[in-house]
């Protein structure tokens, strides 16, 4: 196995740039770089309603932040050095004069700020709820991106989707996106009441899978979208459907995402090959809500594993015989390797609603197999070792030559 292979990047030329802002761009695979280097992007939309939360947001290993047109969110961003998006709006037919005057005045006067990562336009252009036209039609997209362009060519622009609609439909907008992304949140509970964004049965998705592992249907259905040339980000659920209702709340109701079902839905986000996560949905959870520490407590893993986050996919050949114990054999175990050092980290996720055993096999070369966050080393014996996952439980391995 050569780990040369696996350290192998070719970097697409980086867009031009004034001299003291970095210069951003796009690898092949979609990962974004900065002066150079690839980076895995992990992004909140709010900040966390704690005492200190900019410092608590990149302690934890977020490295971009959604901030307001304002100079001193982005002071703020830049002394945490965090990088920033902001949402631009689009341009209208019926006021273009207007609009184009708001963009520009915006534009203009963060353009060249150090912390600058991305521009967004319009969330979920293509959704209404209950009704099929787009709220935004993609023209308006287009018209927008091409406008902003114009002003500030070294930043890209940053897309997001509801998860419904064709790919056809998306597709229409991909010449109004760098980043193509969608946002899913599957945790809701049973029965709870009609809301914006939930279909009659209280889902948001509207695939035939209900469980948390339909993120990895997203995931695909976006790259499909996007396309090879575009990054594709994912939006993952940091709130609780029912605290989104601005009355009449029913305590009963109030449903969180746990940190097992965070932590699968981040690793098989990931394992779907995914450029970058965003969390959504922070603002609506009470100060003593436990999600924070949930969100912190994962994004602590992927802090630990940045550098080979970033890197391209390692060209691993992993064999499964999956053990027989008592289930049906649906979806499985999903997996994506990176290069590590000395060796490649593979990231692994059971995306069955059922305990799933599976002996790894094909990995002659490596030595030494230690699970992190785990505190536990299975045993790699003649390029194999056995392993058992719970219902969408996920592991990450460390390979060692």
């Amino acid at each position: 196995m050569d780990r040369r292979t696996f350290l192998k990047a070719i970097p697409l030329p980086l867009l031009a740039a004034p001299a003291g802002v970095r210069q951003i761009g796009m690898d092949s695979d979609g990962m974004i770089t900065m002066d150079g280097r690839r980076e895995f992007i992990l992004g909140l939309y709010q900040l966390p309603r704690t005492a200190s939360p900019w410092k608590e947001a990149k302690e934890a290993g977020f490295n971009l932040v959604n901030v307001q047109a304002k100079a001193e969110d982005f002071a703020q961003a830049a002394a945490h050095n965090l990088h920033a998006w902001v949402g631009l709006g689009s341009l209208s037919p019926k006021k273009r004069s207007a609009d184009e005057e708001r963009i520009r005045k915006i534009v203009t006067a963060f353009r060249n700020e150090p912390a600058l990562l991305l521009w967004e336009t319009e969330d979920e252009p293509s959704y209404i709820w209950k009704k099929t036209e787009p709220r935004v039609p993609p023209e308006d997209i287009i018209a927008t991106y091409s406008f902003v362009k114009s002003l500030d060519p070294a930043h890209l622009l940053y897309l997001n989707h509801a998860p419904t609609n064709l790919e056809s439909t998306l597709e229409r907008y991909n010449p109004g996106a760098d980043i193509v992304a969608t946002d899913i949140y599957p945790v809701a509970p049973p029965g709870i009441r009609e809301m914006y964004a939930l279909w009659p049965d209280g889902r948001q998705g509207d695939f035939l899978n209900t469980f948390v592992s339909q993120v990895g249907q997203y995931a695909d259905k976006m790259r499909r979208v996007a396309g090879a040339s575009r990054a594709v980000f994912l939006v993952l659920q940091a709130f609780a459907w029912e605290n989104l209702r601005e009355k009449d709340r029913d305590p009963k109701m109030i449903l969180y995402p746990t940190r097992s079902q965070m932590r699968f839905m981040t690793y098989q986000a990931i394992a779907h090959g995914l450029n970058g996560l965003l969390y959504w949905g922070l603002y609506s959870n009470p100060p003593d809500a436990p999600l924070w520490e949930d969100v912190r407590a994962v994004a602590g893993e992927l802090r630990e594993l940045k550098t080979e986050l970033a890197a391209r996919k390692a060209p691993l050949k992993l064999g499964l015989t999956y053990h027989d114990v008592g289930h049906s054999l649906d979806r499985g175990i999903e997996w994506i390797a990176k290069p590590g050092e000395h060796g490649v980290i593979l990231m692994a996720v059971n995306a069955d609603p059922n305990p799933v055993e599976v002996t790894f096999s094909g990995l002659d070369a490596f030595r030494r197999c230690q699970a992190l966050f785990e505190s536990r080393t299975p045993g790699l014996k003649d390029g194999a070792w056995r392993d058992s996952f719970e219902p969408f439980g996920a592991h990450v391995y460390r390979l060692s030559f």
